[in-house]
């Protein structure tokens, strides 16, 4: 048994470093911002439904009729969002584009008590203005660094968390369908939206990509969206919350060192300390006295 709980904490400590990775391959795919993600949503697709085959999980037809509208809702949102994300990706350090979307919990945060009635508690609060303390330090020193273009950076981040939280607020009222098969019904929807503006916002450009880029493509696809969604889902049904929570800080702290290291994209004290308040206190935030949980989850994230 505790063999069984190690093995799957790895499996979901790797599947955060996977997706920690995701803006280094990004960089080298020679395509506009909705196609890349238009691609990674068809490939991610086809791999899944081949997961899903080959380990003969069959997929409930009647509990997704039901929900068809809010899993076209969520996907189409979750399309919006890989594409804002990719375009901060673009404007920005990958460090920064990554701490400006982990404000999408704290969006959830606040918006929670609105739409379900559930009390605004004196730490939420506290959690919700030492992040926004950390957010405006981010994006001071962004603003300042590269003429404007780190602050439209930060700016398409906070785009992509809002639609990050829209998925995450969407799924609350999913009841019928659950895990992968939300996933993957979710990528067939983005697909819709993804398809017509892709096609309307400069085309198709795959025939002019070069071996790298094919490389990086297929990865983003099948690796981090594919393969690394299903690693996460097999693993996050068998962990507790407060576990899965821990161990999704991996992904935003591979992020920085990859951003640091790889790329030579260098942080000031200001943006260090500004990155550590929002993920400080939104893992405070998640974490319960009761030792539970109520950590976002991951469903269109990078």
């Amino acid at each position: 048994m505790m063999r069984k709980e190690m093995s799957t904490k790895v499996m979901l400590a790797v599947s955060m470093l996977i997706f920690g990775t995701l803006g280094l391959f990004t960089r080298n795919i020679p395509v506009s911002s909705g196609e890349l993600a238009l691609y990674r949503a068809v490939l991610a697709s086809a791999l899944i439904l081949v997961y899903l085959a080959v380990t003969g999980q069959k997929i409930d037809w009647k509990g997704i009729r039901r929900e068809i509208p809010l899993l076209l809702a969520s996907g189409m949102a979750m399309g919006v969002n890989w594409i804002l994300l990719f375009q901060a990706y673009r404007y920005t350090t990958i460090s920064t584009a990554t701490l400006s979307y982990y404000f999408a919990p704290v969006i959830v945060t606040v918006v929670c008590p609105l739409l379900f009635h559930e009390k605004l508690t004196g730490k939420q609060i506290i959690c919700f203005v030492m992040s926004t303390v950390g957010m405006v330090l981010v994006i001071d020193v962004g603003g300042i660094g590269r003429g404007g273009t780190d602050l439209i950076g930060i700016l398409f981040g906070l785009g992509a968390a809002v639609f990050y939280a829209a998925v995450i607020l969407l799924n609350k009222f999913i009841k019928n369908v659950t895990g992968i098969h939300r996933t993957l019904f979710q990528f067939f929807a983005s697909i819709v939206i993804l398809v017509p503006y892709a096609v309307h916002t400069g085309g198709i450009h795959l025939a002019g990509m070069s071996g790298a880029g094919w490389v990086c493509l297929l990865t983003v696809g099948l690796i981090h969206t594919g393969v690394t969604y299903c690693m996460y889902f097999s693993a996050l049904k068998d962990l507790k919350g407060q576990e899965a929570a821990i161990l999704s800080y991996i992904d935003p702290l591979t992020a920085v060192i990859v951003s640091t290291v790889f790329l030579g994209e260098r942080m000031t004290a200001a943006q260090l300390a500004g990155g550590i308040l929002i993920l400080g206190f939104t893992f405070w935030n998640e974490k319960k006295e009761d030792g539970g949980s109520h950590a976002f989850r991951r469903s269109g994230k990078g």
